[in-house]
């Protein structure tokens, strides 16, 4: 069923490198035979963690980023991500970026899913992580980066998504998988580090 709905490749045409991303244009055929252009951006990809935190009262906070990111012009809140380096796995991305950003390493690691956040024109995808048993060192965070990290027990960062705080697509399918898996209809395979 599914060979009935791809697209061929017939050629493809390098538009941008950046330091980042790569845009294309390439021909492609449809099932019905007619040949049409599509322009998509290809991107590494990237990883999300959910850091998970037991305060002094034995309550979750998790810990959230605020940082301005240049193209909407203004401060986002997030949870610690970044994009895959050359060759790197996407668990060995996550502990990096968690490190990296907040300082924190975790004692237990679970990946929750893929997110592909841009199917109509980027390759992107977005590997889900959660983190546990987190123990605060130094953050080693990028000449370029600038960002504050802050947590909130999950009922304020729903609030926070409800109310239009938080628009993040990839926050927000965060918050997804935090209230099935805090339901219980959703279950994580927790392994140690």
């Amino acid at each position: 069923m599914t060979e009935q709905l791809s697209e061929i490749q017939v050629s493809s045409t390098e538009l941008f490198q950046g330091q980042l991303l790569r845009a294309c244009r390439d021909e492609v055929r449809l099932p019905n035979g007619a040949v049409v252009m599509r322009e998509y951006v290809v991107h590494p990809g990237a990883v999300m963690v959910i850091p998970l935190l037991e305060n002094a009262h034995g309550q979750i906070e998790l810990v959230l980023e605020r940082q301005f990111r240049y193209p909407m012009g203004r401060v986002m809140i997030e949870f610690p991500a970044g994009k895959l380096d050359a060759r790197e796995s996407c668990f060995d991305c996550a502990v990096r970026e968690l490190r990296e950003e907040t300082g924190y390493t975790a004692a237990q690691w679970a990946h929750a899913g893929t997110l592909n956040p841009l199917i109509a024109y980027s390759t992107e995808f977005i590997d889900i992580w959660f983190a546990r048993h987190l123990t605060l060192g130094q953050r080693q965070l990028d000449d370029e980066e600038f960002l504050e990290v802050f947590t909130v027990v999950p009922d304020t960062f729903f609030a926070m998504c409800q109310n239009g705080e938080i628009t993040d697509g990839k926050t927000l399918v965060a918050a997804l998988w935090l209230q099935n898996m805090q339901s219980g209809l959703w279950s994580l395979d927790w392994m140690s580090c």
